[in-house]
Parts: C-alpha cells; structure tokens; sequence
C-alpha cells in the first residue's frame, strides 16, 4: 500500500484473492437435485475449504451467515467434464459474480468494497457421478479472510440498491496497514476504509502488466483518495490491486482505500 503525507510514502502492495471459492463441507445426503433458490444456511470460514456444501437449510427469518441467490445447470458443453474441470470454477466464477451484483443491486466498485462475499458449490463428487450438473451461488457474511462470518438480513436482495448501503456492509481494516489485515464491517472501529476503484483496463484488453496496474492504480487512488477526504495537506492512501490471474477472471478493478476513522 502507499501511504502519503504531503509526500509519497513507501508503496507496498498488497493482492487480495478475487477468485471464488467453492465452499462446504459435505453432510450424508448427496442431492442429484438442484439445490433450493432463496435458501437460508449457516456457514462458516471453515466450510470455504471443500468443493460441495449440503449443510441443512434454516429458516431465513432465524440467524443465518449464507443464502441462496442464483442456482442453475451447468452448460451443455461441460456435461462431461471432469469433476474438478477449471472450466467449471471460470463459469461458476462468471455467472456467480453478475448474479451477485444483480441480487445486491451493487455495481462493480461497490461489489469489491462489501464485506460481502459470494461462494459457489457444485454437486457432491458421489451425485456427480450419479448424473448432477448443477450450481449454487451464495452471498456469504465475510470475505476470504474473515474468521468469523455476520449474520444476514431476512434477504439481503437489493442490500445495496440505495447506493448508500449502512456501514455495517461496507469494508474496513483496522491496523497499521492494509495488507495482511482482514477486513471488518465499517461500523466497527477502524483505521483504513475501501472509499472507491479503478477500471484499470477494457473487457477485451490483455493483462498490461504488474507494473502499469501498480502505477495506474497508486496514481488515481492518490488523487481519489485526496478528493475523497476534501483536498487536505496531509492524507494517507492505499490500494489493493490484483494479478493476472484475477484478470482471467474477469476483474478489471483496483481498490482504493483511505485512511480514516469515519
């Protein structure tokens, strides 16, 4: 990250994993099924580590950390792929990714600033193999970094359709520095807070290169940042930008963070 105080400070950047992650652990049911739209669980960090979730369903009214917001078949052309295809993470990772932008009713900048995360499951290998194709997308409390997840509304449909979404939704860190420190809902005590990004690069543009999405990025969030607290003589920014491999993915976007109490 980069810190200024009247003038540029070390940069150091920090890359935070874009991609997602299929997240569950397996219960005994092995559903060939679709899984239930609109479906209510509570999971936790932990779960992230395996590639099929079929934890029971709660009632979305009662306390919950997960919920269903986009499940559907898999297309023809990966019927036959193997279990484990990267094929299937890219456009479980596509569809997921517009689906949750949709639900929330965010757009990408406000997307990459939520503690808000969105996890995909596949099928268990056992209904796999049993002739199950199927996704699941969910809106989970936390990101990949949280050690503990929020709870959720009732919905958390049109969360942030306002485009002024409550602080408990929005991203913060509270350290030193952002990197290496989780992030924590803005409601909370804080010392750096994700205010706005960049478009470093066109849909169809090919990865330009570490250096130039460093530079692109530490350049506008500077000025960002600065018009962001109202021009004073002394701020501190930072920023998180990402990698080829989140590019491939389809992110074009660095994130620019300010530091701040408020």
């Amino acid at each position: 990250m980069a810190g200024r105080l009247l003038l540029h400070g070390v940069a150091t950047v920090v890359t935070l994993a874009l991609a997602l992650t299929a997240c569950g652990a397996d219960e005994p049911s092995d559903p060939v099924e679709a899984p239930e739209l609109g479906a209510c669980r509570m999971l936790e960090p932990d779960d992230v580590a395996a590639s099929a979730n079929s934890a029971p369903t709660v009632d979305c009214e009662q306390d919950h950390t997960a919920e269903t917001y986009a499940v559907g078949p898999l297309p023809s052309e990966l019927s036959d792929a193997a279990y484990d295809d990267a094929d299937i993470g890219a456009f479980a990772y596509r569809t997921c990714s517009q689906a949750f932008m949709k639900f929330l009713g965010a757009d990408e900048s406000m997307a990459l600033r939520t503690i808000l995360s969105r996890a995909w499951f596949r099928p268990s290998q056992e209904a796999w193999d049993k002739g199950a194709r199927w996704y699941r997308c969910d809106v989970v409390g936390g990101t990949d970094d949280a050690t503990d997840f929020v709870l959720l509304p009732t919905t958390a449909k049109g969360l942030m359709s306002s485009g002024v979404p409550e602080d408990k939704w929005m991203a913060c860190v509270n350290g030193e520095a952002v990197p290496g420190a989780p992030r924590i809902p803005c409601s909370e005590a804080h010392t750096w807070r994700a205010v706005t990004t960049i478009k470093v690069g066109a849909d169809k543009d090919p990865y330009p290169g570490d250096r130039l999405v460093e530079v692109k990025s530490r350049d506008f969030c500077d000025t960002s940042v600065s018009a962001w607290l109202g021009y004073p003589l002394e701020y501190k920014f930072a920023y998180t930008r990402f990698h080829e491999a989140e590019w491939k993915t389809g992110n074009r976007r660095s994130i620019c963070w300010a530091r701040t109490t408020t």
